[in-house]
């Protein structure tokens, strides 16, 4: 089992940045490929990004590509998200899954662990 804890989430302004983090201190994270899930109020938990197990082939949905950034650091077991130019419509509850497989996926049922979430609500 691998639990996941994610943290960075909070209260900011529309065009403001925010790095989220994804931590599991039991765990080797270059065993995983790892991806990142949202869901906003109301809607289905969505794609946003993920990334290969060794920290490569970065994969991002529409909205994310060009402001979200994901990266991953398998000598400290951690994963980010910075995201930039953050918008009202971005406002969700952010998690961060883990697969035992080298390559990501944007299916969220392809992923074997996930976190608790984090909130991220963007002001207008």
């Amino acid at each position: 089992q691998v639990h996941l804890v994610e943290s960075g989430g909070g209260l900011v302004q529309a065009g403001d940045s925010v790095r989220l983090s994804c931590g599991a201190a039991e765990h080797t994270f270059s065993r995983y490929s790892m991806g990142w899930f949202r869901r906003a109020p109301g809607k289905e938990r969505e794609f946003v990004a993920a990334i290969s197990r060794s920290g490569t082939l970065p994969d991002y949905a529409e909205f994310a590509r060009g402001r979200f950034t994901i990266s991953k650091d398998n000598d400290e077991n951690i994963m980010f998200l910075q995201m930039k130019s953050l918008r009202p419509e971005d406002t969700a509850v952010y998690y961060c899954a883990a697969r035992e497989s080298f390559f990501e996926s944007r299916n969220q049922y392809d992923y074997n662990y996930w976190g608790q979430g984090t909130q991220v609500t963007v002001s207008s």
